[in-house]
């Protein structure tokens, strides 16, 4: 298959915060027993991003991080490693990302996507990206349907993402649309609990958390 045109693929931006900081609602899961957090959250984030730069809409993937080790890492799996991170919350990261990302692409559109999909699958995404592509902006709810796992905007409209906590009833009351995940679980289930977890082990993490969770169970 050829590659898109230009301006039918995606930027990707994925926040990825300092390891150590990562993942603190999972300490003491059963399953992590004896394993570091930190980890954990490299091998999850590692797994979105093999996902999420094998996908066709996908032209790029820009991680914002300031931790070297999940720098060197995710650099390995084809990110484009954006520093210089504000250090004023999880928005200001993705648009400083997100600039970053328009001024390489300016013909495409921007979305964010939560780093915390272990589970994701690069056909997923891609039906949520073609979904996201007839609306100016767009966001994917969470598999609870309480926060955000993706935001969209498309060539020309602003880029204004509100994660964090009740981001669904925030990201709809600023007018973008809800897109329907029903066929995306993948795209929908983040992980920050010992049962969300367990879930997305359910639906088949990628290999990163795969190997960690085995390593855990001996």
């Amino acid at each position: 298959m050829p590659p898109l045109d230009d301006d039918r693929r995606w930027s990707l931006v994925v926040p990825v915060k300092r390891l150590g900081a990562a993942k603190s609602r999972l300490a003491g899961a059963a399953e992590l027993r004896g394993l570091a957090r930190a980890d954990l959250a490299l091998a999850v984030a590692c797994d979105t991003v093999m996902a999420a730069v094998s996908c066709p809409r996908v032209g790029a993937v820009f991680v914002v991080t300031d931790d070297d080790r999940a720098a060197r890492a995710l650099a390995e799996l084809g990110a484009r490693v954006v520093g210089g991170e504000p250090g004023t919350g999880l928005n200001p990261a993705l648009v400083h990302g997100a600039a970053l990302a328009l001024r390489e692409f300016p013909h495409r559109g921007r979305a964010a996507l939560s780093a915390d999909l272990p589970a994701l699958r690069a056909g997923e995404l891609e039906r949520v990206l073609d979904a996201a592509a007839a609306h100016p902006v767009s966001f994917l709810p969470d598999a609870p349907g309480i926060g955000t796992t993706l935001y969209a905007a498309r060539p020309g409209a602003a880029f204004a993402p509100a994660f964090e906590g009740a981001s669904r009833r925030r990201h709809r009351a600023a007018g973008a649309v809800e897109l329907d995940g029903t066929a995306a679980p993948s795209v929908r289930r983040d992980v920050d609990t010992p049962e969300d977890l367990r879930e997305a082990a359910a639906l088949g993490v990628g290999p990163y958390t795969a190997k960690l969770l085995a390593r855990a169970a001996r």
